[in-house]
C-alpha cells in the first residue's frame, strides 16, 4: 500500500439515478474541503454545491459524507460525493479529484486496502466480490455470511489446536531429554490424525458449496428426438430452442442460464447422437461429447416410447450421469425404466420435473435450501486438503524435527487461506477480478 489517496466511481457503469463518487486515503477530506466547500462532519450527510476547485465551476449538486479511519470500509479516510448519476458528470468529479491529487484506484483497491488495515481477512474480501456477483438470493446469502467472517470461524479452532501442539512439540525438541519418548511425541501422531479428518470432514461438507458459488453446468445427451431441446425450454421457462418432431433439428449446443434450488445452472442442449455419416451432424455429435465431457452434470435422456434408443457408449465410463426417461404422457408402460437411479418426467407437460430438479441437488450433494454455509472457491479447498495432508503425514515413527515441520506447513496452509501471510502475488491475482470502486 503506497499511502496514496485513490479516487473512482462506486456506481455500476451507465446512467442512473444516484452516481457515487469514493476517496479513500489520507488526503480526502481535503479534496472534499475544496470540492464541497466545507469541512464535512464525520458520518454526516451534508447537501452541497460541488465545484470544480481549478475554476470555480458547478459539476453537480448532492451530498458528501466523510468516514475518519480507522472506522471505515478501507481503515484510511473515506469520502463520499453522491450526485446525479450521469457518467459525464461522475468522471469531472473524478478528474477534479485527480487535479487535486489522487489517483483512479485500481480494480478492487478499496477492498484490497481493507484487507491490508485489518478490517477484514482475505476470505471476507473475497466475499464481496462473491457478493457482488452473485447470481442467485442462495448464493448471495452464502456470500453474506463469508463476509461475516464465516470461514475465520471454523478453521480458528483447528488451527488453534495445531499452534498448541506446535508449542508443545518444540518445546520438547529444545528441552527434553529424547525425540519420542516423551508424552508430547507420543500423542502427536493420534491427535494430528484427529485433525486431518476434521479437515477432510470440512472439505467433503463445503465442496458441494462450488457449485452454488460458481454454478454447474449441466448437459442434456441422448439419442435424437428424446426431448432434449423440450427439456431445455421446460428448465429455462422460455423457448430457447426449436421443438419440433424431426429428428436431428438440433445439431449444434445451445445454452441456457437458469436456477435449480438456488444454484445458478449453464443447461446446454446438445445434437442427438446416434451413428451417422452426415458431416454436418457428425460435427454437432462431436460437440455433444464435448460438452458431455466438461460438464459438471450430464442428463442422459431416453425415450419412453423407444426405449431401445441409448445413447451410443462413445462417452466416459465415470462422467457423473443422471438418468431421465422422457415422453410419461405419451407412454402407460414405465416398468423396467424407473428407479432408484433414473428418473421419469414428461418435458412437455412438466410431470415429474421438481422431482428432477431434486434429484440434480442430491446427485451433486447440495441439499435443497438448507444450508447454512458460505461461499466457498477452489483455493479454499486446495488450502483445506494441504494441511490436512501435511497433518496425515505425522505418524508415531517420525522423527520429531520433521513432525514440527509439518505442523507448521499445516499451520501456513491454514493461515494463507486467511490472508495471514504476505502473498503479494496471490493478492495481486484474487483483487485483479473485483470491479473499480470496490
Amino acid at each position: 500500500m503506497d499511502g496514496d489517496t485513490i479516487v473512482a466511481v462506486a456506481t455500476p457503469p451507465g446512467s442512473g439515478g444516484i452516481g457515487v463518487v469514493r476517496l479513500s486515503g489520507p488526503e480526502s477530506a481535503v479534496m472534499a474541503r475544496r470540492i464541497a466547500g466545507l469541512d464535512p462532519r464525520p458520518r454526516h450527510a451534508h447537501y452541497v454545491r460541488l465545484q470544480d476547485p481549478a475554476g470555480g465551476a458547478l459539476i453537480d449538486d448532492g451530498l458528501v459524507l466523510f468516514f475518519p479511519g480507522p472506522r471505515s470500509y478501507t481503515g484510511e479516510d473515506v469520502v463520499e460525493f453522491q450526485g446525479h448519476g450521469s457518467p459525464v458528470l461522475l468522471e469531472r468529479l473524478v478528474a477534479a479529484c485527480v487535479a487535486l491529487g489522487a489517483r483512479r484506484a485500481r480494480p478492487g483497491e478499496y477492498t484490497e486496502r481493507a484487507f491490508l488495515n485489518g478490517r477484514m481477512d482475505l476470505a471476507q474480501a473475497e466475499a464481496v466480490a462473491d457478493l457482488i456477483h452473485a447470481q442467485t438470493e442462495r448464493a448471495a446469502r452464502r456470500a453474506r455470511s463469508s463476509l461475516d467472517g464465516a470461514l475465520a470461524a471454523e478453521l480458528q479452532p483447528v488451527s488453534r489446536r495445531i499452534r498448541d501442539l506446535r508449542v508443545h512439540m518444540e518445546a520438547e525438541l529444545d528441552f527434553g531429554e529424547t525425540d519420542l519418548e516423551s508424552d508430547v511425541a507420543g500423542m502427536l501422531a493420534p491427535a494430528a490424525a484427529e485433525l486431518a479428518a476434521q479437515i477432510r470432514e470440512l472439505i467433503e461438507r463445503l465442496r458441494p458449496g462450488r457449485y452454488l458459488d460458481r454454478g454447474l453446468r449441466l448437459a442434456l445427451l441422448g439419442p435424437p428426438n428424446a426431448g432434449k431441446s423440450s427439456l431445455m425450454n421446460r428448465l429455462a421457462e422460455d423457448e430457447v430452442a426449436i421443438v419440433t418432431d424431426r429428428p436431428g433439428t438440433t445439431r449444434d449446443v445451445l445454452r441456457a442460464p437458469v436456477a435449480i434450488h438456488g444454484i445458478p445452472v449453464e443447461v446446454v442442449d446438445t445434437a442427438g447422437l446416434h451413428g451417422s455419416e452426415d458431416p454436418v451432424e457428425q460435427i454437432g455429435m462431436e460437440r455433444a461429447r464435448e460438452a458431455g465431457r466438461t460438464a459438471d452434470l450430464v442428463l442422459e435422456l431416453r425415450d419412453l416410447t423407444d426405449p431401445d434408443a441409448r445413447i451410443p457408449q462413445e462417452l466416459p465410463a465415470d462422467l457423473p450421469r443422471l438418468v431421465v426417461w422422457n415422453k410419461t404422457d405419451l407412454a402407460d408402460d414405465r416398468e423396467g425404466c424407473v428407479s432408484a437411479d433414473a428418473l421419469a418426467i414428461s418435458a412437455r407437460t412438466g410431470e415429474g420435473l421438481d422431482a428432477l430438479r431434486d434429484a440434480i441437488a442430491a446427485r451433486l450433494g447440495l441439499a435443497p435450501e438448507t444450508d447454512g454455509g458460505f461461499s466457498v472457491r477452489a483455493r479454499h479447498l486446495d488450502g483445506l486438503a494441504a494441511a490436512a495432508g501435511a497433518l496425515e503425514r505425522i505418524d508415531p515413527a517420525l522423527p520429531g524435527d520433521l513432525a514440527a515441520e509439518e505442523l507448521r506447513s499445516a499451520e501456513q496452509a491454514l493461515d494463507a487461506l486467511l490472508g495471514r501471510q504476505d502473498h503479494e502475488a496471490l493478492l495481486g491475482e484474487i483483487f485483479a477480478g473485483f470491479c473499480i470502486g470496490k
